[in-house]
């Protein structure tokens, strides 16, 4: 069994008393109904707390958050992804100036964990935390800076559970009732049939649902029909991007339904708190882990402690098929409880291999450890940043995950500041002769820089982190082709002027890498901590940079640069000496200056 609540709820539970209420008409309802004690739901407050701030908005921490990954098996790079976009966004926010707090974590109650556990011959309890770890293992792997991991089997996030079920069920919002319907085990939800496939197939991981008859606790989501509705009516952005909202509306416009919160024959999960002999069901548990994470380390749990820490969140970062989820059934949970919506909820595509959804239950997964292992943190989240659109699905092949790796990141920029510092070092002893903001009085480049700077920050404000890697690329692209046409190595040969003009140029450069440096750390933290380290700067200067920062004029007259050293590798496949799929690194050969497809290698 699951660790249980250390606290009663005696006191608690012996105000409420049974109170009839009328059944929901689409369930098929078996046995006489349990209800409990019910109360006269307050519009406003629904309405208030739906996603309306009583506080500056300046003064509330941006809260971003991932799913609590489920851990009946090891991350797939579906998880991945959604992780690294969230660490992303969580940390462009902080060179804002933000106060963040970046949630993750794992989701470890339920039938599939049980089942799991079984099949790999351990309890319950070692298999979470097992896997867990392995979460934990990944993300450092990486990059992925979260604030709070948060795990449902934690005995604190147990009680805030208890809290928001009792809170929820004293105001007449959970029911019990005995049903029956075709239940998805993968989903750990029961399906309409008229959504399945042919011979019941679930339409996401396509195999048959089973016939199942329960009799259990439900919540009353039909209730909130007219609530949800002025939500999505009055807060436009609460579902992105767009398309999710019409979806969103589309499940509201057709009936909401009441829907079961625990399960009888589970014995893994937390105890229902007024029926011990049933256990939460897996999205009245894991959702609630959005706000048990706000307790601070060692806090006693608390629900109110929680809301305060940081609630309501910026953004639920989720995966589509997770959508109705945390758009219909949370929204009206926390309208149950009193409490304010998040702000929003950003459903993203799936990553597909063959033209289908990657995922645990389809076997078909990416391996994120492997592509780590072979190629690195910062080319496996740039690719996912920067290629896949967000919101979209996007389909992963390894020939165009090399050549995107190879044509940005080695060529556009690494080879870019690797040859503009060989220039430097040969013809001005590796020191600028001029500031940077001196350099570039009156240069169209510098102004199609600061443009470039200005779109990639509303990109990442926008959540569309792809958009915002092209614009930052862009500012490499344009330094390429402005020190190929300035040509300073041919001004530098006939001195004078000539010469101090080439200076000048190669401090232009090298001022626009500083804020590729800055622009692009969201997206790959490690390479712009090398290219700002071969800058000049400390590692410490590098970690108290903000987004104001990328102002031009950062680079300053006297200042010495770094050894020039490769940053990023060339990817290059052996299929002879090594092996077929075997993948080297090849850094560029000193033979001069360097040609324009010249490649870096990674420190």
């Amino acid at each position: 069994m699951a660790a249980r609540v250390q606290f009663s709820l005696q006191n608690t539970l012996s105000l409420l008393s049974p109170l009839s209420s009328s059944p929901n008409p689409n369930l098929k309802i078996f046995t006489t109904r349990f209800p409990l004690r019910s109360s006269r739901f307050s519009r406003s407050r629904a309405l208030c707390s739906s996603a309306r701030s009583d506080r500056a908005a300046d003064s509330e921490p941006f809260v971003i958050t991932t799913p609590l990954y489920y851990v009946n098996a090891p991350p797939h790079m579906g998880s991945a992804y959604t992780t690294i976009a969230a660490d992303a966004i969580a940390r462009f926010q902080r060179l804002l100036g933000k106060k963040v707090i970046f949630i993750t974590g794992t989701d470890e109650h339920g039938e599939k964990i049980a089942a799991a556990a079984t099949a790999s011959g351990c309890s319950p309890r070692d298999h979470c935390d097992n896997v867990s770890q392995s979460y934990k293992k990944l993300w450092k792997e990486l990059n992925i800076n979260y604030d709070r991991f948060i795990r449902t089997t934690d005995p604190r996030h147990e009680a805030i559970v208890a809290e928001f079920y009792t809170k929820v069920l004293a105001n007449g919002d959970i029911y019990r009732a005995a049903y029956e319907g075709l239940y998805c085990v993968n989903c750990e939800e029961y399906k309409d049939e008229k959504e399945l496939l042919p011979d019941n197939c679930c339409p996401v991981h396509l195999k048959p649902c089973a016939l199942r008859k329960e009799d259990n606790y439900f919540f009353a989501l039909s209730k909130y029909q007219k609530q949800m509705e002025e939500l999505l009516m009055k807060n436009p952005n609460f579902v992105q991007p767009s398309y999710r909202l019409n979806e969103v509306q589309g499940w509201i416009k057709n009936g909401l339904k009441d829907f079961s919160i625990s399960r009888g024959s589970v014995d893994w999960g937390i105890p229902v708190p007024n029926d011990p002999s049933q256990t939460i069901y897996v999205w009245f548990d894991a959702l609630l882990g959005y706000l048990s994470a706000l307790l601070e380390h060692q806090e006693q749990p608390d629900l109110q402690k929680a809301i305060s820490s940081g609630w309501p969140a910026s953004v639920h970062l989720i995966g589509k098929d997770i959508l109705r989820f945390h758009a219909v059934y949370w929204p009206a949970m926390l309208m149950a409880a009193g409490l304010r919506n998040p702000q929003i909820v950003f459903g993203h595509g799936f990553l597909t291999k063959d033209g289908m959804k990657m995922g645990k239950s389809l076997g078909n997964t990416i391996e994120p450890n492997k592509l780590v292992q072979r190629f690195g943190a910062d080319a496996v989240r740039y690719f996912f940043l920067r290629e896949v659109e967000f919101g979209s699905d996007g389909d992963y092949s390894e020939d165009r995950f090399i050549n995107i790796a190879n044509a940005h990141l080695a060529n556009t920029i690494g080879n870019l500041l690797n040859r503009t510092l060989g220039l430097l070092k040969k013809n001005c002893q590796s020191t600028l002769i001029v500031d940077s903001a001196v350099a570039a009085e009156g240069s169209v480049f510098k102004a199609n820089v600061d443009n470039w700077v200005e779109k990639a920050r509303i990109h990442f404000q926008n959540l569309s982190p792809s958009s915002a890697c092209e614009a930052v690329l862009e500012i490499g692209s344009a330094g390429n082709l402005y020190i190929d046409e300035r040509a300073p190595w041919s001004l530098f040969k006939k001195g004078g002027d000539a010469a101090e003009a080439a200076a000048k140029d190669l401090v232009i450069v090298l001022e626009a890498m500083r804020i590729v440096a800055i622009a692009l750390s969201p997206a790959a933290p490690s390479l712009c901590k090398r290219i700002y380290l071969q800058l000049g700067y400390s590692e410490d200067q590098f970690d108290a940079i903000t987004w104001n920062d990328t102002k031009w004029g950062g680079l300053k007259a006297g200042q010495v640069m770094g050894q020039a050293e490769p940053v990023f590798a060339r990817i290059e496949l052996e299929t002879q000496d090594e092996g077929e799929g075997a993948v080297t690194n090849k850094a560029p050969k000193k033979k001069g200056r360097a040609s324009k497809t010249q490649t870096a290698v990674e420190a």
